[in-house]
């Protein structure tokens, strides 16, 4: 196994998904990722029936940033704090498309 990407959270009645994912060190900066986000995010809007579709990352996590900004994600701003790692709080970045983003993307 060299990595996992799932809906950390979904929810039907707001129509609402967050992906999280993580990826071996040896596979990074190959195009891997962005590859299977666009195909979870594509499953989210034309499967699942979401209307929004989020990712959040560590802020100095800049290869993931990366990635939710290649496949059409927008920067929404940093979540202060928002995360206990190791007995020290981290800030996140928060990223989302919407459908319509998506749909425009598609083209």
């Amino acid at each position: 196994m060299i990595g996992t990407i799932d809906y950390v959270s979904y929810s039907k009645k707001h129509k609402v998904g967050e992906i999280g994912y993580v990826l071996a060190r040896p596979y990074w900066k190959k195009g891997l990722m962005t590859e299977v986000v666009n195909e979870v995010v594509k499953f989210g809007f034309e499967e699942l029936g979401l209307v929004r579709i989020q990712a959040r990352c560590f802020e100095q996590n800049i290869g993931s940033a990366r990635v939710m900004e290649k496949v059409g994600m927008t920067y929404e701003g940093t979540i202060r704090k928002g995360m206990l790692v190791k007995g020290m709080h981290q800030n996140l970045k928060l990223y989302s498309i919407l459908k319509d983003d998506y749909i425009k993307k598609k083209g």
